[in-house]
């Protein structure tokens, strides 16, 4: 009996899910009641007040999901003796896609998640952290194979290398690319530079 209670409270929180990625899109964050929401899941108010406690939340719950599908499909399908600049290609197109699977709520999205605005602060960095943790230590392995320097602090690391996937990320949302091989590329030249340094090479000085 237990596993078929689990089963449907699933189901419904998935259902709640998918409801608000729908009006989210199509309606805004601001212009979507909770009233709305449980119609349009097929469930009752209190319901998605037993699951959420806010609309905030359901964005976060949303992050949550990004996060344990992006590194449990990382896990399974990555190379850990890669170089470094192809697990981190791996890592963040594959988030990539996941965002964008719905092109305007990841758009939302993704203004909610780099400007918090409207989400719970202190859930939110928690996520954070989690995102962080799990990229320090794919991080790490990079230093002690010496594919990164040992000298520099694994925090600012992380958000270097993810403030290269938010760049990729706005920029499909500008439209300033129309297709995902856009994207890779963008991202691979940009990993490219990371990892050599933007300084001269030996020879080039002026």
């Amino acid at each position: 009996m237990s596993g078929l209670r689990k089963t449907k409270k699933k189901k419904t929180r998935q259902a709640i899910m998918n409801a608000a990625i729908n009006l989210f899109s199509k309606k805004g964050f601001e212009n979507t009641s909770v009233d709305k929401l449980a119609k349009e899941a097929g469930v009752g108010k209190s319901t998605i007040y037993g699951y959420f406690k806010t609309k905030n939340e359901i964005f976060l719950a949303f992050c949550e999901d990004q996060i344990d599908f992006i590194f449990s499909d990382l896990a399974i399908n990555r190379d850990i003796d890669a170089p470094i600049k192809d697990q981190l290609f791996a890592l963040f197109m594959g988030q990539f896609r996941y965002v964008t699977k719905n092109f305007d709520f990841g758009r939302i999205l993704a203004r909610e998640m780099v400007f918090p605005k409207e989400l719970t602060i202190e859930k939110s960095n928690d996520i954070s952290e989690r995102y962080l943790n799990a990229l320090g230590e794919i991080l790490t392995r990079a230093i002690s194979r010496g594919e990164l320097r040992d000298d520099l602090e694994l925090l600012y690391i992380s958000g270097h290398f993810y403030a290269l996937y938010i760049i990729v990320l706005s920029a499909w949302y500008e439209r300033r690319f129309e297709t995902e091989a856009e994207i890779e590329l963008a991202l691979q030249k940009l990993l490219k530079q990371a990892m050599e340094g933007l300084a001269p090479r030996d020879g080039h000085q002026n």
